[in-house]
């Protein structure tokens, strides 16, 4: 049965035949259409908008061009109200000035807009007034529709954003030479694809369409080369027309300042190394912010480009840029560990960790000690629910500053810790676990001795996961079927080092931590657990500190503007189940939340604009929330959140009454 769009839709398209003479929509004669055009019968259900410019004509230098629209499976659409064109050429390379890059500029305003004809065959036509057209230079075309509450002219269809840029000569044939220096694909590792770059400030989804709006015209500050820096790192702010500020600090902790995060080599981009080869002073200024080139502050005093690659080669440049973040990735694969865990008689476990060298052979640690900034291991019991708090946690640096410390051993080459008593029990509580980090002490790409007052240089390295059992039996294991960190790698990167800091060495997540699932090998976050336990961190439950909370409410407050609420961004899956090995959750200093409504918490506020129920709602439908722990444990077993909400990936907010 037809829903209410398709019922308008399909009154679209019997207003379409009729205006043609009752014929087809896609030809005149009841055919598949002509060449180059969709044909056929027009779009009923549009879940995807796909766009393409199929053609220019010039007209006393105005052009006409042909647009495509078409839904996901390749049908025409018509009714389409709000196609728009932004029209841009771009003046070559050092046209302006010796040493000035190639810049788009706009040859279309928005006091005078393009003229749309709807063809009524799922082409549209596009007549854009320009101003300042040269036909020697490559022609861009900045096409895009939809979005938001977008409809069709039924008034009721909703039509999905798309944008397209399309470059061609000045006649209307294909584009000698233009400027693409970083894809898309590149922006959506962190950004949602279908999402505003930046909802705060536009709708606009790519970052072409940004680099061609964003063009000459526009002050220095805020043109395309110099403000997609700015707002990657966070040497400086910057304030938009909204008055949203822009800091970068959240862009600069996910790329480093590596900018082949977003310089990408690739054969479709071919200008990738652009910001190698045409250094200017606008775009180092971005992140350079404590030089005066004019002044001569900083830097030799110069007016203008003419000169920068003479000091400043493409190679230098490169690897100046990437140089550090090269030498990390290298330190990296040259250590990694490996790490057994097996319960004694007396309930304690003995852990012995071997290092490994790059072809992962154990060498002898007793080679390497003085070179170990830390190696930290962290041990707990019950995979699926740790039953130690932070503060009971057997946790030892094994190692500080090349110096073995007091509870650790050598033997055999390998590190051994003896833990505590711990608190082995049936079931999950059968299976202790620790989770190791290792950091070194190094001098660029190289691994380096350790001054003894802790001031050098250090990076994070692999970590690994070990699980023992009382009983002898298979390890209870907590599910990785949930976030894979391949997610997170691609935003933050694969030598993202978390928690680097005083008291922690850098945990790198990589495939020392995975293991098999469904015959693929999964790298899981289940050994973050060991330290963020049920019942909170260092501050309880006021930092919402539980694995099963902060991962939610640290995205909220420092990637929101990224993922926006998206669970597929970093989830693969939502395992609902998991919930049934779970108890109370520590959500303020010494209370207790039942896990569900914990979590959901976690991001939603109770009472707030975007969790309708209030406390006491809540606890109607049998939660707890900011109660006595023992009560909130029950609760675990009574909260009926899921026989109504049934979240999946795509929309967690999906309800089944």
């Amino acid at each position: 049965m037809m829903d209410k769009n398709n019922i308008k839709l399909s009154a679209l398209a019997a207003t379409c035949a009729m205006s043609i003479g009752l014929t087809a929509c896609g030809g005149s004669d009841g055919s598949d259409g002509a060449p180059g055009k969709p044909g056929g019968p027009v779009a009923e259900t549009i879940t995807q908008l796909n766009l393409a410019v199929t053609g220019v004509k010039y007209d006393n230098d105005t052009p006409t061009i042909t647009v495509e629209a078409t839904n996901q499976d390749d049908k025409p659409i018509v009714g389409i109200t709000d196609l728009s064109v932004l029209a841009s050429q771009l003046t070559p390379m050092g046209a302006t000035g010796a040493g000035n890059p190639a810049q788009w500029n706009r040859v279309s305003t928005y006091a005078n807009p393009p003229t749309v004809v709807d063809n009524k065959d799922g082409s549209y036509s596009v007549t854009i007034p320009l101003e300042g057209f040269d036909k020697e230079l490559t022609q861009r075309y900045a096409v895009y529709a939809g979005g938001g509450d977008s409809k069709l002219a039924d008034g009721v269809s909703l039509l999905p954003r798309r944008e397209i840029v399309a470059d061609f000569d000045g006649e209307g044939f294909k584009a000698k030479y233009t400027k693409n220096v970083v894809s898309h694909q590149v922006c959506t590792n962190c950004h949602i694809e279908g999402e505003a770059l930046t909802r705060r400030h536009s709708s606009y989804q790519e970052q072409a369409t940004c680099a061609t709006c964003h063009d000459a015209s526009f002050d220095e500050d805020t043109q395309w080369t110099h403000l997609v820096h700015n707002i990657h790192n966070s040497n400086k702010s910057f304030t938009d027309k909204k008055g949203n500020e822009y800091n970068g600090e959240a862009a600069e902790a996910l790329i480093q300042n590596n900018c082949q995060s977003c310089h990408v080599e690739s054969d479709t981009q071919t200008e990738w190394q652009n910001f190698s080869r045409v250094p200017t002073m606008e775009t180092c200024s971005s992140c350079h912010t404590n030089i005066d080139f004019k002044a001569g502050k900083g830097h030799s005093q110069q007016d203008n480009n003419a000169n920068c690659v003479a000091c400043h080669n493409s190679q230098w440049t490169a690897e100046l840029h990437s140089a550090k973040a090269m030498a990390k990735k290298a330190v990296i694969d040259t250590y990694g560990m490996s790490a057994d865990l097996v319960a004694n008689a007396d309930n304690t476990a003995t852990l012995t960790i071997s290092i490994l060298d790059a072809a992962g052979t154990a060498i002898d640690v007793n080679s390497i000690l003085a070179n170990i900034q830390r190696v930290e291991a962290t041990t707990n019991v019950g995979p699926n629910f740790p039953q130690l708090s932070y503060y009971t946690k057997d946790n030892l640096n094994l190692v500080e500053n090349g110096q073995l410390q007091a509870g650790a051993s050598i033997e055999n080459g390998k590190l051994v810790h003896i833990t505590k008593v711990l608190p082995f029990g049936a079931g999950d509580t059968d299976t202790a676990f620790s989770f190791i980090g290792l950091s070194v002490c190094t001098s660029g790409a190289e691994v380096a001795a350790c001054a003894a007052d802790g001031s050098s240089e250090y990076t994070g390295m692999k970590a690994a996961l070990a699980f023992g059992t009382k009983s002898g039996n298979a390890a209870s294991m907590r599910h990785t079927n949930s976030v894979n960190f391949a997610t997170c790698e691609s935003c933050h990167g694969e030598t993202f080092d978390i928690h680097k800091g005083t008291h922690h060495p850098g945990f790198v997540m990589t495939e020392q931590l995975g293991r098999e699932v469904d015959g693929k090998v999964v790298v899981g976050i289940d050994g973050c657990a060991s330290c963020h336990t049920p019942a909170g961190t260092y501050a309880g439950g006021a930092n919402k500190g539980a694995i099963e909370m902060k991962l939610h409410s640290t995205h909220i407050s420092k990637a929101h503007g990224l993922i926006g609420g998206e669970c597929s961004q970093c989830h693969n899956d939502l395992n609902l189940d998991a919930f049934k090995n779970k108890k109370a959750l520590a959500t303020s200093s010494g209370k207790f939340t039942s896990p569900i409504t914990a979590t959901c918490s976690s991001c939603h506020t109770v009472g707030g604009p975007y969790m309708v129920h209030t406390k006491e709602s809540l606890e109607e439908f049998g939660a707890i929330v900011d109660g006595d722990k023992d009560v909130a444990d029950q609760a675990a077993n009574t909260e009926t959140c899921l026989f109504c909400h049934k979240p999946t990936l795509e929309d967690h907010t999906k309800v089944s009454l």
